[in-house]
């Protein structure tokens, strides 16, 4: 009998140090008990991944919770699953195409008139390494809707922001930005040959330069804005890769997969961390990695390059720098 009492005690020491290992990886839930009734929160690219399961995480604390996303049918789903749920009746789906700048000016004119306030927004969503397709405007699919969409949603309910202060805006990044670069001279991908993965890496980088610029034109203003990596989650998102279909990956990397990808669940812990803990009331500007601060990559701490892209990204979105929206975006032809 003793013979095998060290090799079951092995195997749990290994099963035990796995599952401890994950847990660290995956960074572990929310820390913060805070709620939020009352408050008024976005969440764009709801209806599925890590955004359906932030408005989850926010509903559970009392948000008035708006899913705002580009399938009208899937988001109504998502807020039924979420009001069930959680009982909180107070969710809500929104049209909103990130990919068109008529859609998001629609979308948030809808919410000035109807809101009384808008607490939180949390620009969740994304594309990732798709084709080398354009925006209903013209752009670069990546960059026109991971940044340039939130960049002009976000720009548009500023005042209804600073107006419910305290308010906080949360920018989903990724790791991946420290491969970015921003090409002033071709940030749409009109002259070099299409690179998929480049293009993803810019349209993150440029979400933290947007944070940071952005941070230091609220200063004052009781608004805060922060980006984050919330980790490698087995969602949607990645369907362009071809990575979670491939029959090799799956036989051959499925451990590694198991170990270093997060559940939906577990990768919205640091949006909802964002969103509501207390202690980060007046910490604005950062980049999480996970549930902690971490320095970004040298590029996304470059001020001029950051004041740069605001420009560019204003002049291409038709934002009008003294009076909010102009009306029209600037169309890029291919």
């Amino acid at each position: 009998m003793n013979r095998f009492l060290l090799p079951v005690s092995v195997v749990g020491t290994v099963i035990g140090g796995t599952v401890l290992l994950k847990d660290y990886v995956a960074g572990g839930a929310c820390p913060s008990k805070a709620t939020i009734p009352g408050r008024t929160v976005i969440v764009t690219g709801a209806n599925t991944g890590i955004g359906k399961q932030t408005a989850l995480e926010l509903a559970k604390r009392g948000g008035n919770i708006i899913l705002a996303c580009r399938d009208r049918e899937k988001c109504e789903a998502a807020a039924k699953d979420i009001r069930g749920e959680t009982l909180n009746p107070r969710v809500r789906a929104e049209h909103l195409d990130l990919a068109s700048l008529k859609s998001i000016r629609e979308f948030a004119g809808k919410i000035i008139k109807e809101e009384e306030r808008v607490d939180i927004l949390v620009n969740n969503a994304a594309v990732m390494r798709c084709p080398h397709w354009t925006t209903k405007d013209g752009f670069e699919m990546q960059f026109g809707v991971n940044h340039l969409g939130h960049f002009l949603l976000t720009n548009l309910l500023l005042d209804k922001l600073k107006a419910s202060a305290p308010s906080r805006i949360i920018n989903l990044s990724s790791l991946a930005h420290v491969a970015g670069h921003i090409d002033f001279e071709d940030l749409n991908w009109q002259i070099k040959k299409y690179d998929t993965k480049a293009a993803y890496c810019q349209s993150k980088l440029a979400v933290v330069l947007f944070t940071k610029e952005l941070s230091r034109r609220l200063q004052g203003t009781g608004v805060t804005v922060n980006a984050l990596h919330p980790g490698v989650a087995r969602t949607e998102l990645g369907r362009h890769t071809g990575m979670h279909n491939s029959a090799f990956s799956g036989f051959m990397l499925g451990p590694f997969f198991w170990l270093l990808f997060k559940s939906p669940q577990l990768a919205a812990q640091p949006s909802t961390y964002l969103a509501v803990a207390e202690e980060l009331e007046s910490v604005s500007g950062k980049y999480f990695d996970g549930l902690r601060e971490k320095a970004p990559s040298p590029e996304a701490e470059d001020e001029e390059v950051a004041r740069r892209l605001w420009t560019e990204s204003a002049h291409l979105v038709g934002l009008d720098m003294a009076h909010g929206s102009s009306g029209r975006g600037h169309s890029i032809s291919r």
